[in-house]
């Protein structure tokens, strides 16, 4: 399943070029209500083609990740006379390229889609390596194909209408790909001063190779892929327990407090050294803040990390860092080794 072409240029040129020589019939364009207002006029505004054109937009959030969501969608997609000569382009965050994936692979069993991702989250992480995905009752991801975009876009402006707060949440993902994989990458992103759409627009390419480069290695995560879940076990557990609380993470706030979790829990198992997790902690409290987790919700933590798929054994899998820029995965820990892990990074943020 080798990743099918990323462009970074001209990328409007290449897309009518693609829309045109495919003469596909009719073209959907999936939008939330955020991506409608911000980003749906710029990409009409550049499209060239004859061919009818049908806006589908679902509403925003994660909590709209849903069977439910996707019916609606499906349904559209069949009174609009959707066929397997049908283009879907999604045009949004992680949300909208994950169940866009989902819709398109399994509707008339596989249309071709195109991703055009519209915030940093989604560009370098939901809309590259060939997974879709839906949520069912508020466990991440259970639902869901390995199908990749025919094309997927990256359009750096889209970035600019972001709230900030969306804005960093992209960056716990580009942090995670160089605490598992590149040291260089890391220590480029920490160094920065700022991050902006500008300042960091080498460093998405970068990310965006870095996980190419493994989802090429092991598509279906039966190995080396599984590194890229550092930070999610916790991560996802957390983001699953605020869903739909007044208070609820942004995934890659989720992440960010996955990550240092996850740093505690590589720690305590001897594979990163202290001065290692207080560079972790330094950089990351920076961004993100401090987020302490309530004692109260550990055993419903618990029960949310029990239903991730990469469970072995009635054990929780864990990929852990090993030393900054590698990462060992397959780690099975128990809830007692989980729990203390949570109760340290509680102590550590309170220093």
């Amino acid at each position: 399943m080798e990743q099918t072409p990323i462009y970074f240029q001209d990328i409007f040129k290449r897309l009518n070029e693609l829309i045109n020589k495919k003469k596909y019939n009719p073209i959907f364009i999936l939008v939330d209500e955020n991506t409608h207002e911000h980003c749906l006029p710029i990409l009409l505004s550049e499209m060239e083609t004859n061919t009818q054109l049908e806006i589908i937009e679902i509403p925003a959030g994660e909590e709209n990740k849903t069977i439910e969501i996707s019916v609606q969608v499906w349904e559209s997609l069949a009174e609009l006379n959707g066929s397997r000569k049908s283009l879907l382009i999604n045009l949004g965050g992680g949300m909208i390229t994950d169940i866009g994936g989902f819709i398109a692979s399994t509707f008339k069993r596989g249309i071709d889609f195109i991703n055009i991702p519209t915030s940093l989250l989604s560009m370098v992480d939901a809309s590259v390596g060939g997974k879709t995905g839906i949520d069912l009752n508020g466990i991440k991801n259970t639902i869901g194909t390995f199908a990749l975009p025919i094309s997927t876009f990256i359009y750096p402006e889209f970035l600019q209408t972001l709230p900030e707060r969306e804005f960093r949440s992209g960056l716990a993902e580009m942090l995670k790909h160089g605490l598992v994989f590149d040291k260089s990458h890391w220590e480029s992103l920490v160094k920065l001063k700022i991050y902006t759409s500008e300042s960091i627009s080498k460093l998405i390419k970068d990310s965006i190779k870095i996980k190419t480069d493994v989802v090429n290695s092991d598509p279906f995560e039966s190995g080396l892929r599984k590194i890229l879940n550092f930070g999610h076990t916790i991560g996802h557990a957390v983001e699953s327990e605020f869903l739909e609380s007044k208070d609820s993470f942004l995934h890659g706030e989720a992440i960010a407090i996955g990550i240092l979790v996850e740093s505690v829990l590589s720690f305590e198992n001897e594979l990163i050294t202290k001065e290692e997790l207080d560079e972790i902690f330094h950089h990351l409290i920076l961004i993100f803040g401090k987020k302490p987790i309530s004692e109260e919700i550990l055993p419903n933590l618990l029960n949310w990390m029990k239903h991730d798929k990469k469970n072995q054994e009635n054990q929780i899998s864990f990929s852990l860092i090993e030393g900054i820029g590698k990462c060992k995965y397959d780690i099975l820990l128990n809830e007692n080794q989980i729990s203390e892990g949570i109760l340290l990074y509680n102590k550590k943020i309170a220093t």
